[in-house]
């Protein structure tokens, strides 16, 4: 395994890394969710708390098959996070970026118009704003990578130009169709439904991984 696998193992859930500025940031997590879901109920639209937990669902899934490339190569991740943290919850998975993500899917929401069919340079809005959170993220990947809190081994996925484009595609861009995609169902039943799928599949390949082959990741 690369050194950074194997330090990103070696502190795998290790609560004693934990700090305590990872307890205001849970409060602000609180706070946004708690208003978001007050203002929901006002409105009846909770579209917001939909669009922030699929972003971060599909997250959880994509760090769960990353995890998974871990185990079967024996080598690396495609990503691996061994940097200094608060709590590393997966190789490539810690609480700051858990955090990130849970708010991020409520800024893109928010950066909508109202008319969804509304078009900025000729583009639907929705898919102009998840294009336009995508471009920023991989732009600030590629300064994480720089300062090695983020490590890319494989010559695929790194700062070349086709490596920004699969980031870019398979990092980042499908989180936020992925929230186009449930917030424009047309019902909160069919909402919820299809949220649960989304993380139904990381749950079952986590307890698949941990529970019966005895993967630790």
């Amino acid at each position: 395994m690369t050194d950074a696998s194997l330090k990103a193992l070696e502190s795998l859930r290790d609560y004693s890394m934990l700090k305590w500025y990872a307890i205001p940031l849970l409060s602000i997590l609180i706070y946004i969710y708690a208003k978001e879901i007050k203002d929901g109920r006002r409105s009846g639209n909770f579209d917001a708390v939909f669009a922030g937990l699929t972003v971060f669902g599909i997250d959880f899934f994509n760090e769960t098959w990353n995890s998974w490339v871990l185990v079967l190569t024996q080598r690396s991740a495609l990503w691996t996070a061994p940097g200094d943290t608060a709590l590393r919850t997966m190789v490539g998975w810690n609480i700051e970026i858990m955090f990130m993500f849970l708010i991020a899917g409520i800024a893109w929401y928010h950066t909508l118009e109202e008319d969804k069919k509304k078009k900025i340079l000729g583009i639907p809005n929705p898919l102009f704003w998840a294009i336009s959170f995508s471009v920023f993220s991989v732009f600030i990947e590629w300064f994480l990578n720089k300062g090695g809190l983020l490590i890319w081994e494989y010559p695929f996925w790194n700062r070349s130009l086709g490596g920004v484009i699969l980031i870019f595609l398979f990092g980042y861009l499908h989180f936020y169709l992925g929230a186009w995609f449930i917030i424009t169902r047309k019902t909160n039943k069919a909402k919820i439904i299809t949220l649960s799928i989304i993380y139904l599949v990381p749950i079952l390949m986590n307890i698949l991984a941990l529970g019966l082959l005895g993967w630790v990741y």
